[in-house]
């Protein structure tokens, strides 16, 4: 069965995590990347710990076979050349390779791809059809758009940090670079929906994505503007203003999470906690109440889950048909069968080994029911591919490579 976005060429010139989260994706689904990196400095992350080699994974580089794991990563499915794109030829080249794609994708800092002569207006020029996505911190236009930027930075900025954590405690960033993979979604679903556009229309455009607006989009869901209205400390820990119970409990050999999203989910939970006296209370069965005086409530879920083990919890609100889960370890979610049976927990291997990492990687989330979706090939080695794709997309020979390749241009 042929992948979604089977013939489909994309050109990549992203490094560190939101653009190649977003040509993952693309490649995932079938179409055909092209990483382009700098001859002399290369991808940043091909050999920045932590890596995996012949001798596990380690924070030092102990061999020359050693890669980074998060290039190993992110990499998958993709192809890899080298280009000088600072270089007259190197640009040229590059103009060649535009005229025969679908996509190029950038997450340089606003004014770098202009500063390159490689901005869209470029390379509309060579190919009115081309989609042009670049991704940056703060997107292309507003005060703060040529502000240097990292996930940290975009967490505080948008305010998540300021709403992450316990009550009364400092601010506190997720634990993983959210900002970064939410705009690598973004940025994907963008792009899937201009080749939409373009099939329709034969039109290319230009797409701007910045971090903090795709990171904003998705936590003002949440109406952290009124609640000081509401009389709500700005962070809520593991509590969700519009529930309550809404939390994790103490069980006797580790931790769960419980919520009561509805007045039924409620009564349930009663029921199976052997609670059902509560009921006589008007407090409790007042949300708005419940909400105000969490710490009541919260008390009274722990009073018995603390006499029971995790999985004795899981099962009973499971029969009651209440939200639960126990929190897992990172070794406990390696282990979970329903990730496993989904194949979101795949294998890496390292191209300079040849061998499987003892590292793994996140499958594809979204399962298709005709179109497969998946990476089919290993992170590649960094320019291992200059000679095929050159030869197809920029008329070079074998000897053009070679002579460019002994100018530094490739």
């Amino acid at each position: 069965m042929q992948k979604i976005l089977e013939g489909v060429m994309v050109l990549d010139l992203t490094r560190f995590f939101s653009g190649p989260q977003c040509t993952l994706l693309l490649a995932g689904m079938g179409a055909e990347v092209i990483k382009i990196d700098d001859p002399k400095g290369g991808d940043p992350i091909a050999f920045a710990p932590p890596y995996d080699g012949p001798e596990g994974i380690s924070l030092d580089r102990r061999t020359g076979k050693d890669m980074g794991l998060a290039y190993l990563k992110r990499q998958r499915g993709k192809k890899s050349v080298t280009l000088d794109l600072k270089s007259a030829d190197g640009r040229a080249i590059f103009f060649e390779m535009v005229k025969k794609a679908d996509v190029v994708v950038e997450n340089f800092r606003a004014g770098v791809s202009t500063r390159l002569g490689i901005d869209y207006a470029a390379l509309k020029a060579v190919n009115p059809k081309i989609i042009y996505c670049a991704l940056t911190g703060y997107g292309s236009s507003g005060p703060s758009k040529d502000d240097k930027a990292y996930d940290l930075m975009v967490q505080a900025a948008v305010g998540l940090m300021s709403m992450t954590g316990q009550p009364g405690e400092p601010p506190v960033k997720t634990a993983s670079a959210l900002s970064d993979a939410i705009a690598g979604v973004f940025a994907s679903n963008g792009i899937v929906a201009a080749l939409f556009h373009r099939e329709r229309t034969g039109v290319g455009q230009a797409i701007d994505v910045a971090m903090a607006d795709c990171l904003f989009s998705l936590i003002y869901d949440e109406p952290i503007d009124c609640y000081e209205q509401l009389g709500l400390a700005p962070r809520q820990g593991n509590r969700i203003m519009r529930f309550s119970p809404f939390n994790i409990f103490r069980a006797k050999d580790g931790w769960v999470a419980i919520g009561a999203a509805t007045h039924g989910d409620w009564l349930s939970l009663l029921e199976a906690m052997g609670r059902a006296d509560v009921k006589d209370d008007p407090n409790m069965m007042e949300i708005g109440w419940r909400i105000a005086n969490n710490d009541a409530v919260d008390a009274l879920v722990t009073q018995w889950t603390a006499q029971k083990a995790k999985d004795e919890i899981v099962e009973a609100l499971g029969r009651a048909a209440v939200a639960c889960s126990p929190v897992r370890s990172t070794d406990e979610v390696m282990r979970w069968p329903q990730l496993l049976e989904r194949e979101m927990i795949v294998s890496l291997v390292n191209p300079l080994t040849g061998e499987a990492s003892p590292a793994s990687a996140p499958g594809f989330p979204i399962k298709f029911s005709l179109t497969p979706a998946g990476y089919d090939t290993p992170a590649p080695v960094p320019g291992a591919h200059s000679e095929e794709i050159f030869a197809r997309f920029a008329n070079l020979s074998p000897a053009d490579v070679k002579r460019h390749r002994s100018n530094g241009v490739i």
